[in-house]
């Protein structure tokens, strides 16, 4: 029979987590706007409200409100540990294996570091603390090494709590400090079941302790080979059903729950600590192609919104600060918490030194490591259960976790202060945050369907050169009539990128270009011929995708009259500047596919009235070039509000490029058409690309992307790359 809360019980657990969760917020809020983390104002919400003040203050009202009732404890510790596995997940969608392996050797030395120099502390301290601190009838051995255990360890959801938000969770040292924290916790809870058979039955269980490490071992295998195939297959098989409405969004994130829940409780089932599995889910579910965005952004909204700051919260009640009222405990709690925080600090930076990690890298790596929160409390309640320490030694273990916890902040934001890493991280770095702000240039998979043809093949140039080369791409082999094509050149082109190819050899080839593109694509990349199908805008295919759609369409058609197959070179290229959405993303593929093969961009505003010569030098003083034509009546002047309006475009178009290390040409134009004028400026400046954003609206039964694209695209003889970024209604 499961036993229930009554009704008192009930009551205080919605009071508990009222009064929590309201200070928690508060005290977080009020931190931040000083500059620290929330997470040490909700540490500093459970001191409040714990025995040391309210307990203190108002005796009654405490007991009323933290009754010593086992039940009662356990509803409220049990939140509180849901909510660091919930942390653990958002830390694992974040965490780059890839960039781990390639730090792996130092995240070893530094994990090693911060291990052993603080346990041989530890077992130091142990042996030399007074017998206040020891609780009767156990072995000065069992006692040092529990004290060795709680002072070697580091808790891996306050460090990422930490990590996260001080933004630094991307960096070289966040990422090794997850990894260096993954490491500490599981050794800390194969030392705590080692040391508490030992304290409980008198002898070492090396059984227990194999059956962990290989338990560990086999289930890192598991969750990141077979595990991953299981949870990309569900994920797929939502995406194939839902697409990206509500309903398949709300699927995923219950998947996501269930594979925390699956994970945690196979990770406690092999004597290790069940935020350990969720750690692992989150990287396993955040490595999955088919997982939607805005899953992270959920688990990571309703975590720090509620579940975080009742971990957090609930690991400060329990601390006593009365008891310090003795001087030699409060003296030997102080000696305990220098030498806690000293050996992990000098641990891990010796660990950094010997893998050759700068200074500033190791001091941070030192910072973020001496965080040891709830799992200290953890180890510190097992101490106490098992009678190896008495409350004394409780009291110091947990003020020594929730001063390094509160430390660890400020030190590592000095640490970092003004600090931006080696110039292949800054590069990194950089180019994360363009990415989290593009359109339609992201780092999530391209998709690019193929018949084999001339002008996928050009398609596949400008994808390939227009996105980072860590985005993957799979090609879709459209068969013709049932004959498989020859896409052979197209992989050719994508070959230096992780590259896949999926077949399709039905007749509605649209249905299955839009079936996988459900699957987790950014964008969808399209060859058309350089002569439009009779009766359509593009094709038939591009037609019916470029309404269908749900992503956005990059369509490249191949340039007319050459005398080979495929353009020599994009030498140069023309981008019609304006304010649209639309505009800004071609603007990101032709910055980066600039920054790629050094593409000279000629920006172009062109405004619609005529200009006369007697004009040709307005706007020169903003540092554009102004192409007008002799023939004409009307006459802008400089202090014309269109003018400057285009000035301030162009001005913008030119900062954003500046963050490729791009430097386009500006040019302002003015004629009575904007296509005119574009062709004109493509004629004058040699282009052999022009790069144009469309909005796709319907037009009775094909799409419609606007006069000035629709006249391009039937004129220009040169390639053409037009680029639909998708409906807010479909975007993911």
């Amino acid at each position: 029979m499961l036993s229930s809360l009554d009704e008192h019980q009930l009551l205080v657990l919605w009071v508990q987590l009222a009064a929590l969760v309201t200070l928690a917020r508060v005290l977080g809020g009020l931190l931040r706007r000083i500059g620290q983390p929330a997470v040490v104002g909700e540490l500093s919400a459970g001191l409040l409200l714990g025995p040391s003040v309210f307990g203190k203050v108002w005796p009654s009202g405490f007991h009323w409100f933290l009754p010593r009732d086992d039940m009662q404890g356990s509803a409220l510790v049990a939140l509180g540990w849901v909510g660091a596995a919930l942390l653990l997940v958002v830390t694992g969608f974040e965490t780059d294996l890839g960039l781990i392996r390639r730090f792996g050797r130092a995240a070893a030395l530094v994990a090693a570091g911060s291990l052993v120099l603080p346990f041989a502390c530890g077992i130091a301290v142990g042996w030399i603390l007074p017998a206040t601190f020891m609780a009767d009838h156990h072995s000065r051995t069992v006692f040092a090494l529990f004290m060795a255990t709680a002072l070697s360890i580091s808790s891996l959801p306050v460090i990422a709590k930490i990590l996260s938000e001080l933004q630094l969770m991307r960096r070289n040292f966040g990422q090794i400090n997850l990894a260096a924290g993954m490491a500490n916790d599981t050794v800390g809870w194969i030392l705590l079941g080692l040391i508490s058979g030992l304290a409980s039955s008198g002898h070492v269980s090396l059984g227990r302790v194999a059956f962990a490490i290989v338990g560990m071992a086999g289930f890192l295998l598991l969750a990141l080979t077979v595990g991953q195939r299981l949870v990309d297959a569900a994920l797929r098989r939502i995406r194939s059903v839902h697409g990206d409405d509500e309903q398949g969004s709300g699927s995923s994130l219950g998947l996501a729950i269930v594979v925390m829940l699956a994970c945690g409780a196979a990770a406690q089932a092999l004597g290790l600590e069940a935020v350990l599995g969720a750690f692992i889910a989150g990287i396993v579910l955040g490595r999955s192609r088919f997982q939607r965005e805005e899953v992270h952004g959920r688990i990571e909204a309703m975590t720090s919104a509620f579940f975080a700051p009742v971990f957090f919260a609930t690991a400060g009640l329990r601390v006593d600060l009365g008891l310090l009222k003795d001087s030699t405990v409060l003296w030997w709690s102080l000696g305990i918490l220098v030498v806690a925080t000293l050996s992990k600090f000098l641990g891990s930076f010796i660990g950094a030194e010997l893998a050759k990690l700068s200074r500033r890298e190791a001091v941070a790596l030192g910072a973020g490591l001496n965080a040891r929160g709830a799992m200290e409390i953890v180890i510190a309640t097992v101490g106490l259960g098992l009678g190896v320490l008495n409350q004394a030694a409780f009291t110091a273990i947990v003020l020594m976790a929730m001063v390094t916890s509160m430390l660890a902040p400020p030190t590592l934001r000095l640490a970092v202060r003004n600090w931006r890493g080696s110039d292949e991280e800054q590069a990194r770095l950089d180019r994360e945050a363009t990415l989290g702000r593009n359109i339609v240039v992201k780092d999530r998979r391209m998709l690019l369907p193929s018949r084999g043809q001339v002008n996928s093949i050009v398609a596949a140039q400008i994808l390939n050169f227009a996105w980072p080369i860590e985005t993957p791409v799979t090609v879709l082999s459209v068969a013709d009539n049932g004959v498989e094509p020859d896409i052979e050149a197209v992989l050719n082109v994508v070959a230096d990128r992780a590259h896949e190819v999926q077949q399709t050899s039905g007749p509605d080839s649209v249905g299955a270009i839009l079936a996988e593109a459900k699957l987790g694509y950014g964008v969808i990349g399209l060859g058309v011929n350089e002569r439009p199908t009779p009766g359509k805008l593009l094709s038939s295919v591009a037609d019916e995708l470029v309404l269908r759609a749900a992503l956005p369409l990059v369509i490249v058609r191949r340039a007319r009259n050459l005398e080979t197959s495929l353009p020599a070179a994009f030498t140069r290229a023309i981008v019609p500047v304006s304010g649209s959405r639309a505009s800004r993303a071609a603007q990101e593929v032709a910055f980066h596919l600039s920054s790629q093969l050094g593409t000279e961009i000629v920006l172009t505003h062109v405004i619609d009235r005529e200009q006369t010569s007697d004009e040709a030098t307005a706007a020169t003083s903003a540092g554009y070039r102004w192409v007008g034509r002799r023939e004409g009546a009307g006459v802008l002047s400089r202090d014309d509000a269109r003018v400057k309006a285009g000035e301030r475009l162009l001005e913008r178009a030119t900062d954003f490029a500046a963050g490729f290390e791009v430097h386009p040409r500006a040019t302002l134009r003015s004629g009575t058409s904007a296509s005119d004028e574009l062709l004109a400026a493509a004629e004058q400046h040699e282009c052999d690309l022009l790069i144009v954003g469309a909005t796709a609206r319907e037009l009775g039964d094909r799409p419609y992307l606007g006069h000035l694209v629709e006249d391009l695209l039937a004129r220009a003889d040169t390639t053409v790359v037009i680029v639909t970024d998708a409906p807010p209604s479909n975007a993911t």
